[in-house]
Formats: structure tokens, C-alpha cells, sequence
């Protein structure tokens, strides 16, 4: 575990002499078997509920999330992917027998192994659950690991490093706080694998260090996820999932909605009821926000930016139709809505990870389409709609990371499903059995009789 007091050159010698612990060490992890795997990931599990409560509070102090949000997103979820883990860590281990084609009297294998020495680099709008998440897949997979957590949340890294060092030997699993130089220093070591959450940004500067050793890469991005909504679908309910998810964790979440299309016949409907579950959910009688019911913006720099976003949208002719207040002096942004926009806008052009909502119409379902097809493929797509065909046709002529129809975030909770990116959102995927895929090589294995 690194510290604020480490010179550089003391810091490079601290990663050194834990990579090399793990590198010699590795062979042991692999060989583990299932029980003592899932001895380690109890262990992990029971460190990780102790300190539920220094949990909320390091958190809470770095984010000012509610409290629900806290225990939901970082404990219960991480306790509860450490548990799936465990309960299903005997099937995943087992070999994959193959009838071989050419000599069906031979016998052949898929094993899963792993993948080594790994690096986990953790983001910032769920420090902790987006971290200990990807750990326990890999020590499932029965690697060693690395942790680096995000500098933007100090407080939730040192619980994490704490919880660590009391569920693992450092040769094992290890924890590194501090600011991006540790960051950029771990990046120099030849992993095996690396995982990263975050940006799409810096993920392009973590696969261009993975190269440098052929280290094989999981890269969790983002991007802008468009809601489609089809004629004739319910807008009350989609107005309040809306406001709910731009709600969750101040719209810091990568699968968060991004932007809306509508037909222009549905539009005020649309405003109007995100409007009314705004202030149902987050205001009190005499009109003023209930701030500790939404997550402020994680700092003064992506404050600026966001703000940055609605500015240049207002000054180009778009509509605030809900919310805009933006409070600087404690980094709150109201759930806004915004109508009258158009693609040369930047907030149509960057990911806005804020309560900030554009709303574009449409004629035809075939402009959406190719819309969505000109640009960057988002990490979640959305679309509201009660005709099959039109959401067959969606689902043909797009490609996303995932998809929920009639719903938001679900495929992301669905833990028997895949949740990752493609090309610009991200590499890989995660998630119960295909975590423990992603911390794992495939090894083929031929025998002859």
C-alpha cells in the first residue's frame, strides 16, 4: 500500500517489490483449488460487510451520495458479487470435455487458467463497487492482482486498501493509493492483464501500455447512450425512469442515459412528466433540492465541464425546459432537461455524465437509426417500444454494448448476462461467469489414448 509521503523513487521500488511477490507467487495462486479460492473470497466478503459502515462514510465524503445509494452500490453489490462467485466457482473451474473430431476415442479439454499478474485500475463514481467487483472475478480466476484506486476519491481508497490488507497477503492482492503518477507507474510493469473502468480517453492510454508488453486487456468505457422512444409508448413511465436514472448517483454512471429522441407529438408529455417525478423525488414543498438525496459532481474540473456543455448548448438555442440551475459553491447540478437541440451542440458530442438530459425529435424511426449508426458505438442502448418489428429493426441496424427495451440499466443488473463495450465504449466483458471468463485464459488441451 502506497502513501502520500513516498517519494517517486520510493514509490517505484514499493510497486516493484509487490509485482515481483506476485510474479513468484502466481504459480501457487493457479494451482489453487476451488475451495481455497472461495476461502479467499469469504474472506473478502467479511472484511468488505465489517466495514459497511467506513464504507458509506469514505464515500459519502468523497461523492456526498445518499446514503441508500451507497450501501445498495458499494456494499450490498459487491458483497453479493463476491457470493455469486463462491456459489458457482465449482462449475466454472470444471474442465469442458470435447469429443475430438478426427480420433473420436481421444480425449480433449478447454480448461480455464489464469491469467497471471493482473492490474485493476477502479474509476471514480463507484470507487469501491466497481473495483472489489472485478477483484473477486479475479481471484476466482485465480490470479494476483493489483489495485489501483481512483485519486479523485481518497477516502473510499484508503477503505479499500484496508479491507485488502485484511483479506489478503499483499503477494496476493495488493492496493495502491495516490495520484495518477501510480497510476502510470503500474502501467510500466508487464501484467498479464489489465482491467480498467473509466474514460474512453484514458482507456485508449491503458491498451496503448498494455501493448507495450502484449498484456491482453479488459476496458470498461462509456460513451453516449441514446433512449429511443417509439409512437405510442408509455410516457409516464418513461418520464419517471428517466428521472430516476439522471437522479442515481447525480447521472455519474456510464450506462446512464445520454440523450433522448421523441416524436414532437410526445415531447411536452415527455417534459412535463420528467418534470413532476423531479419534484416528487428530489424537492421539498417550498421548491428547494433535498441535496443529500442526489450525488454532487465529483469536482470543481468536471463541474466546469458540465457546466461547459449546458452553456454552449443555451447559447446555440436550446430550450431548458426542466431544472438548469447549476450551484458551483457545492458542485450540484438540478436533474435538467433540455429541448431544441441540435448535433453541432457539444453536449450532443461528449459523454455528459451529469443530471443533464438533451431531447431531440424525430419523423421516422429510420432518421434515429442512422443517427446512432453515424457515430460511436454507445456503451448501452434504450429503446420504448411495443412494436416487435420497430424494436427488431433497432436492435438490427445499431450495435451497443448492451440493450434494454422497455426499461433502463436492467441488462447491466441481469448478472447472468454480459456487460461490457464495443470498440469506443470499451473491450471485454464482465460480470458473473464472464468475469471469471475475463480473468481467464481458454487453455485447449489434447489428449491422446
Amino acid at each position: 500500500m502506497t502513501s502520500s509521503t513516498q517519494t517517486a523513487s520510493d514509490l517505484a521500488k514499493e510497486i516493484s517489490r509487490i509485482f515481483a511477490l506476485q510474479q513468484a507467487h502466481q504459480w501457487d495462486v493457479k494451482a489453487s483449488t476451488a475451495e481455497q479460492r472461495k476461502a479467499k473470497l469469504a474472506k473478502l466478503k467479511a472484511a468488505v460487510e465489517a466495514h459497511a459502515d467506513d464504507i458509506v462514510a469514505a464515500v459519502k465524503q468523497d461523492t456526498r451520495k445518499p446514503e441508500g445509494e451507497i450501501r445498495v452500490t458499494e456494499v450490498l453489490n459487491i458483497t453479493a458479487n463476491i457470493q455469486r462467485n463462491i456459489d458457482n466457482l465449482d462449475a466454472w473451474m470444471k474442465p469442458t470435455e470435447i469429443t475430438p473430431s478426427l480420433n473420436p476415442n481421444d480425449k480433449a479439454q478447454i480448461v480455464y487458467e489464469a491469467r497471471g499478474v493482473c492490474l485493476i485500475l477502479g474509476p471514480w463514481n463507484f470507487p469501491l463497487g466497481l473495483t472489489l467487483g472485478p477483484a473477486a472475478a479475479a481471484v476466482a480466476a485465480g490470479n494476483c492482482c493489483m489495485v489501483k484506486l481512483t485519486d479523485l476519491c481518497p477516502a473510499s481508497a484508503h477503505v479499500a486498501a484496508k479491507i485488502i490488507a485484511e483479506a489478503f497477503d499483499e503477494k496476493e492482492v495488493a492496493v495502491f493509493e495516490g495520484d495518477v503518477s501510480v497510476a502510470t507507474a503500474l502501467l510500466e510493469l508487464p501484467f498479464n492483464h489489465i482491467f480498467f473502468t473509466g474514460s474512453t480517453r484514458v482507456g485508449k492510454i491503458v491498451m496503448a501500455a498494455a501493448a507495450k508488453h502484449l498484456a491482453s486487456v479488459t476496458l470498461e468505457l462509456g460513451g453516449k447512450s441514446p433512449v429511443i422512444i417509439d409512437e405510442g409508448a408509455n410516457i409516464d413511465k418513461i418520464a419517471a425512469d428517466l428521472a430516476g436514472a439522471k437522479q442515481f448517483n447525480g447521472g455519474q454512471a456510464c450506462i446512464c442515459p445520454d440523450y433522448v429522441f421523441v416524436k414532437e407529438d410526445q415531447k411536452d408529455r415527455l417534459v412535463e412528466g420528467f418534470k413532476a417525478n423531479v419534484a416528487k423525488n428530489l424537492y421539498s414543498e417550498d421548491g428547494a433540492i433535498r441535496k443529500e438525496s442526489i450525488a454532487q459532481i465529483v469536482n470543481e474540473a468536471n463541474f466546469a465541464r458540465v457546466k461547459g456543455l449546458f452553456d454552449d448548448a443555451v447559447a446555440q438555442g436550446a430550450t431548458v425546459a426542466v431544472g438548469g440551475t447549476l450551484e458551483e459553491a457545492d458542485l450540484t447540478v438540478h436533474p435538467t432537461m433540455l429541448t431544441d437541440v441540435t448535433p453541432q451542440m457539444k453536449i450532443l458530442q461528449e459523454e455528459i455524465f451529469a443530471p443533464v438530459l438533451p431531447v431531440m425529435t424525430y419523423d421516422n424511426l429510420d432518421q434515429v437509426i442512422g443517427y446512432i449508426e453515424a457515430r460511436d458505438k454507445p456503451l448501452a442502448l434504450y429503446i420504448y417500444s411495443d412494436n416487435e418489428a420497430n424494436v427488431q429493426k433497432v436492435l438490427n441496424r445499431t450495435s451497443s454494448g448492451g440493450v434494454t427495451v422497455n426499461g433502463v440499466f436492467s441488462h447491466y443488473l441481469e448478472n447472468q448476462l454480459p456487460f461490457g463495450g464495443v470498440n469506443q465504449s470499451g473491450m471485454g466483458s464482465y460480470h458473473g461467469y464472464f468475469g471469471f471468463k475475463a480473468f481467464s485464459h481458454e487453455r485447449a488441451i489434447y489428449l491422446h489414448q
